[in-house]
């Protein structure tokens, strides 16, 4: 529970991070540049037999088959840090942690360039998508 919290508030910490300038000298070779409207997941291999990895994989797909229907394209991390270009300029930066459990290994993060960045809770139902659309 701890561990979950700290997850959640380091994320936290990272989305208020947003870079104002354009050229802030960061060295953005080293981060997955997101430019559009998209859906965030790692590459993952599942564990077969692992009960608890395929139930937070059947959430994660319903939630996925929701963002897809609303036009949120795939983009398979590539690396643990992450750059979301907004529409306006700013820039979030997000360096996702090493995973700790299943939950973590199949992370969500919607984007869409004209909000910040969201962490899909996979305890939850869509209705969180349906407001960050809707915002």
């Amino acid at each position: 529970m701890m561990r979950r919290f700290l997850f959640i508030l380091s994320a936290a910490t990272v989305l208020f991070a947003c870079n104002q300038t354009r050229n802030s000298g960061i060295d953005k070779s080293a981060y997955d540049v997101i430019t559009e409207k998209s859906y965030v997941i790692r590459q993952v291999k599942p564990l077969a037999g692992d009960s608890l990895q395929e139930a937070v994989m059947a959430k994660q797909q319903e939630l996925i088959t929701y963002l897809e229907k609303h036009q949120f394209i795939r983009h398979i991390a590539g690396k643990d840090s992450l750059l979301f270009r907004r529409a306006n300029g700013l820039e979030v930066l997000i360096e996702l942690p090493v995973p700790q459990d299943a939950w973590e290994s199949h992370t969500i993060i919607a984007f869409d360039p004209q909000k910040n960045p969201l962490f899909v809770n996979l305890h939850k139902d869509t209705s969180q998508i349906a407001h960050y659309i809707k915002k």
